[in-house]
């Protein structure tokens, strides 16, 4: 499976590497961002994409070669914000607890959803609801981004296991998977519902029964 630098690198287009054809790059990824964080894969409409970033419809191909390449550099700058807002929490050694910085976490992504309204969701999460509609390899791209999130929850797990915060019996590698398996599933019912009690609901539990 390439990495997600490489899956980048090659839906670069072979020209137009001005600054300002990577600003308006750049730009048409944050759109899409938004878009499908709300709609989804199927249901985002690129034209609506480009009249927002102000792009001539034509012009798309300059940028990126399809719809799906398209999608794959989106996924890609969303893994990148997501990964970068996990690290900074579950990282911070300002936080002597681990599992504060869990809750840390939570508290910044429930902070997120509330700032749009509950209309934004994780974009992985919305994309796995329409795999079978995915072109080919988003399944596998999906799967990997998963797993380098799990790997940062378990390693935090692992902190507070080694501290004594929590139950030294816990299975890590096993908790870190089920947090996300509630997460994303917490998200959806809030995206939902439009409002925080699922994601407050999962924290609670989870925590509740990871601490001694």
């Amino acid at each position: 499976m390439p990495s997600n630098q490489s899956i980048s690198a090659s839906i670069f287009p072979k020209k137009g590497n001005t600054k300002k054809g990577n600003e308006t790059r750049s730009a048409l990824i944050r759109s899409g961002v938004e878009l499908m964080t709300t709609y989804g894969y199927i249901s985002s409409n690129i034209e609506n994409i480009l009249k927002q970033v102000g792009v001539p419809k034509g012009s798309f191909y300059y940028y990126f070669k399809s719809k799906e390449d398209f999608g794959k550099a989106i996924i890609a700058s969303y893994d990148r914000f997501f990964a970068h807002k996990l690290d900074k929490h579950l990282n911070n050694s300002s936080i002597k607890s681990p599992i504060a910085r869990i809750k840390a976490f939570y508290e910044d992504a429930k902070q997120g959803m509330a700032k749009y309204d509950y209309n934004r969701g994780c974009l992985i999460g919305e994309l796995i609801q329409e795999e079978s509609l995915l072109p080919q390899g988003y399944a596998q791209l999906l799967e990997q981004i998963l797993q380098s999130w799990q790997v940062k929850i378990e390693k935090c797990l692992e902190l507070a296991n080694k501290s004594g915060e929590i139950n030294s019996k816990i299975d890590c590698k096993l908790l870190s998977e089920f947090f996300w398996l509630g997460w994303e599933g917490a998200v959806t019912r809030s995206k939902l519902l439009k409002k925080s009690e699922p994601l407050d609901t999962f924290i609670t539990v989870f925590v509740n029964m990871t601490i001694k």
